[in-house]
């Protein structure tokens, strides 16, 4: 009598989800300013991948190099050594691709509202007809909350209003990376609030690919998809990334209840204060370690020649 053997079925692989190709990557990155014993080595060795449709923050402390990681992704600024690389190419200038927002406005004076935006249409989008254009420029006035204000120049705005200028101009160059360098740092805190839910609600819409430059950890963490620290400088470098698992949109209020978004916040702030101690107790040693050069001091006569005291000048 024969028996059957039944085979169990054997599960089918399932595939791994394939990471998205970076957007843009800075590879082994370095970059300092001057010569000799004056060099200042602000960033060292910066490896960083920013994917499509992400957004990404960037904290840490003033001075720890942020602007010119930023001027660096823009193409304003050139590494010393490494590459930065957006779609497999390496970036050596800057392109409307990339639209950067800085803390300070830079809107022209003499222009208006409409005239500071529709200057950024007009310069990259010359195919276009005028209708097309002056439609375009309508839409983003009108998605940061101007269009009462579209004949008003810079002088007649408040800080919030320039910014808002100032972001509704590089979105309508729609760029593929909106560089965003403490766009509200120079703001009031209910400023502040406000504008953060603008970009958040407009990056939602538009899903560009964003990176955040910012000293705020909270504001990271509302806004981001990731957080990755820098490190204090000289020689500044990045930190572990921490993934911000909260679920969108989020809102401000609900968020100061969420255990999740405390124990984020908890994390980034720790790593980041024990970093800059860490910083402080290391320049501290090198200093007592280094040996004092005493200036050569010689005395000086007091029984001068009175016709070298006369013929002194002061």
């Amino acid at each position: 009598m024969s028996i059957a053997v039944l085979e169990r079925p054997r599960p089918k692989a399932v595939a791994r989800p394939v990471a998205p190709e970076p957007l843009i990557s800075m590879k082994n990155v370095c970059k300092g300013y001057g010569s000799g014993v004056t060099r200042n080595e602000v960033l060292t060795n910066i490896n960083l991948n920013l994917r499509p449709g992400e957004f990404l923050g960037v904290v840490g402390f003033s001075g720890s190099g942020k602007t010119t990681l930023t001027k660096m992704l823009a193409g304003l600024e050139t590494p010393d050594s490494g590459e930065i690389v957006m779609e497999n190419q390496v970036i050596k200038g800057p392109s409307e691709e990339r639209g950067i927002v800085f803390q300070n406005y830079s809107l022209l004076p003499w222009l208006t509202v409409r005239g500071n935006v529709a200057l950024s249409v007009d310069s990259v989008f010359r195919d276009w007809s005028r209708a097309r254009r002056s439609e375009h420029v309508d839409k983003f006035i009108e998605m940061v909350g101007l269009t009462h204000a579209v004949h008003r120049r810079p002088h007649e705005l408040s800080g919030g209003m320039r910014q808002r200028v100032s972001l509704a101009r590089t979105l309508a160059m729609k760029p593929k990376v909106l560089l965003l360098d403490e766009p509200l740092s120079a703001l009031d805190a209910l400023t502040r609030s406000v504008l953060q839910e603008e970009i958040l609600k407009i990056w939602e819409e538009e899903r560009q690919t964003c990176l955040l430059i910012t000293n705020d950890v909270d504001e990271a963490i509302l806004l981001a998809d990731r957080i990755v620290p820098l490190n204090p400088g000289p020689g500044a470098s990045l930190g572990p990334a921490f993934a911000v698992e909260l679920d969108r949109p989020r809102n401000t209020t609900e968020l100061n209840h969420n255990e999740t978004f405390k124990g984020l916040r908890n994390a980034v702030t720790n790593y980041l204060v024990a970093v800059r101690q860490k910083s402080r107790d290391e320049q501290a040693q090198a200093s007592s370690a280094a040996p004092v050069e005493l200036p050569d001091l010689r005395p000086m006569s007091m029984a001068l020649p009175r016709k070298a005291i006369l013929n002194s000048t002061i």
